[in-house]
């Protein structure tokens, strides 16, 4: 199992591309299931969730073809259970349900496994099924969903944390070949959602009003293959963004949507750094000391709770008190402990983090608990005197595509290492 050491004390400097996104790369591979015809994905980046995503595709009977970033899926012939075995690692796998029931009528899917940051139930996506008129059943571990045809019909997706994003997703899909008009409300707004919904109108399917808060599905009766960018990663380009805040003297990311990652680049304008968006790139520069911040985590386009974790890290040596509240996952605070051993100040209030700036971090021995956490715990050890020596980094491969090696070419001193 691999370790990152991180070397503290180096600035950066440079420009990097953002690599196409985590989070739109998983349904868009599922969605490839409702045509028989070849589908070709661009951008798909290289992590693991998505070579997890491409096994269950084989598994459940596509043809995956897959060279530099480029996927062509053909799923001539499809069967409809995929194991435990082969969904355990990662929850977005419960994203083949849609897809499969809108193609097969019927699916199989063992409830998945995934990041371990409170509790992620996916009773919206059972109700959207219902709804649509598929019969729901959960036993043995297992999720069975089947209808002798589907029905388009209104949903509403909203529940207690705000809007499902792969509920969204899911509903979405099935809802596709279903019959008549279905109306999603309480719909997800994420760009990743708007970015499912491009790549399924390609395919032939008839969505309006994705990236709202009310989408629109006409039933067709078959779907075609079609050809498809992932849209880039604005969690990834975040990360890289207070990376910069943190320990930079001016760093770049391109290959961006600036409108996807506005609540970010405000949170950090309001940190007081300098921030200069053009039509596909953000820098973010120092600009005086920085100051304290409030955050509040909420769905699109409020902040997003995949930054939470690494902005902690930057407001622990932000002189002050800044204030992180976590609406999202009010249990996603894993990091809060591990930065502590690194000498930050956080005092945990329910779902509220308090954060008193400290002069400096010491790097430490820390362990990633999930995905953001173990960004969090690498960018302060870019700010620490010494060595963080991060373990559990295949959180890290989950979700960004070499971190480590992006990191190195803007000037950090960066290691990964076999424990």
């Amino acid at each position: 199992m691999d370790k990152i050491l991180v070397h503290g004390g180096n600035s950066l400097a440079g420009s990097i591309k953002i690599s196409g996104s985590k989070n739109s790369a998983l349904p868009i591979l599922a969605a490839t299931l409702l045509t028989r015809e070849p589908c070709t994905i661009h951008r798909v980046p290289d992590l693991s969730d998505t070579h997890y995503m491409l096994q269950i595709l084989t598994h459940l009977g596509a043809q995956v073809e897959r060279a530099s970033g480029i996927v062509t899926v053909t799923a001539d012939k499809v069967q409809s259970v995929a194991p435990y075995d082969v969904v355990r690692k990662m929850r977005a796998s419960v994203g083949v349900l849609g897809p499969l029931l809108g193609r097969c009528k019927e699916a199989t899917v063992s409830l998945p496994g995934g990041c371990v940051i409170g509790d992620r139930p996916i009773d919206l996506h059972l109700k959207g099924f219902e709804a649509l008129g598929a019969a729901v059943r959960v036993e043995s571990g297992n999720v069975k969903v089947f209808a002798p045809k589907l029905a388009g019909a209104v949903i509403n997706l909203r529940g207690k944390f705000g809007p499902t994003v792969l509920g969204t997703d899911n509903v979405m899909m099935a809802a596709v070949l279903a019959e008549g008009t279905t109306v999603i409300e309480g719909a997800a707004q994420e760009p990743e959602v708007c970015d499912l919904a491009d790549f399924l109108n390609k395919m032939g399917a008839k969505i309006e009003g994705a990236g709202t808060r009310r989408i629109i599905v006409e039933g067709v009766s078959e779907l075609h293959g079609a050809e498809h960018y992932i849209i880039p990663d604005r969690i990834e380009a975040g990360t890289f963004l207070v990376a910069g805040a943190i320990a930079g003297t001016g760093v770049t990311v391109n290959r961006v949507e600036p409108k996807h990652l506005t609540a970010i680049t405000d949170a950090l304008s309001g940190c007081g750094f300098k921030i200069e968006a053009k039509n596909q790139s953000i820098t973010v520069s120092p600009n005086g000391a920085p100051k304290p911040l409030e955050i509040t985590t909420e769905p699109y386009p409020g902040f997003p709770t995949d930054m939470q974790a690494q902005m902690c890290a930057l407001l622990s040596t932000t002189e002050g008190i800044s204030v992180i509240t976590e609406n999202i996952f009010p249990q996603r605070y894993m990091h809060v402990a591990e930065l502590k051993r690194m000498g930050a100040e956080v005092q945990m209030e329910g779902a509220t983090a308090v954060i008193q700036g400290v002069e400096r971090l010491t790097g430490a021995p820390v362990m990633a608990s999930d995905l953001r956490a173990s960004a969090a715990l690498v960018l302060a050890g870019l700010k620490a005197e010494g060595v963080t020596e991060v373990s559990r980094v295949y959180h890290i491969d989950r979700g960004y595509e070499h971190l480590d090696e992006k990191l190195s070419e803007l000037g950090a001193h960066i290691e990964r290492v076999k424990a």
